[in-house]
């Protein structure tokens, strides 16, 4: 457990810059420029997702039940995955209604995906990754819209073909991952196939 703790206090403290040290982070691009920065993100965040998966896959095998889901929670958690992979997949397809809606669909599908997760999974392992991540989600998303009302940010309307090519491109990307990779990668087949 504690490879893990190590692992999101990495991760969530580098993707928590602009939420308790926004100053400090604009500072440091300025000294640093954006590309050194950009780079030095990437390295510490990848460090930090490395040692989560290693981290988690140690405690999820010596952890506790906090406590057990019903069967029918698991269809719950596909459908709320298929729409945190549209929000997901939204943060980059230009135009698209959910980014003119809601402005930050990334951290949208994280707060998703995390609930889905702890609808069906009561192991402690699971509950401390998906927790942290949730607990993030929420100051992020706060912290962000909070910005885009004080820099006055607008978005571009979402349009037909935006928000089309937007949630063909999630549910390829959900299909994908829960019947062909989730298995492999995290040892967990969410469909049973």
């Amino acid at each position: 457990m504690a490879l893990l703790l190590l692992g999101l206090a990495i991760f969530i403290g580098v993707h928590s810059t602009r939420i308790f040290a926004d100053g400090w982070r604009t500072q440091m691009i300025g000294r640093m420029g954006a590309i050194p920065w950009k780079a030095l993100f990437a390295v510490v965040s990848i460090i930090g997702f490395v040692i989560i998966v290693i981290g988690f896959r140690q405690a999820r095998a010596e952890s506790t039940v906090l406590y057990v889901t019903p069967g029918w929670t698991k269809h719950v958690t596909a459908l709320l995955m298929v729409l945190a992979m549209i929000l997901f997949v939204a943060a980059y397809i230009p135009r698209n209604w959910f980014k003119a809606r809601f402005h930050h669909p990334q951290v949208l599908a994280v707060k998703t995906w995390a609930i889905s997760h702890l609808l069906a999974v009561g192991v402690l392992a699971d509950v401390v990754l998906f927790g942290a991540l949730l607990a993030w989600a929420v100051l992020s998303f706060s912290a962000a819209r909070k910005r885009d009302r004080a820099n006055n940010v607008t978005y571009a309307p979402g349009n037909a073909i935006g928000t089309a090519i937007t949630v063909a491109t999630g549910l390829v990307a959900w299909s994908v991952f829960a019947l062909l990779l989730h298995g492999p990668l995290i040892g967990v087949r969410p469909l049973g196939y």
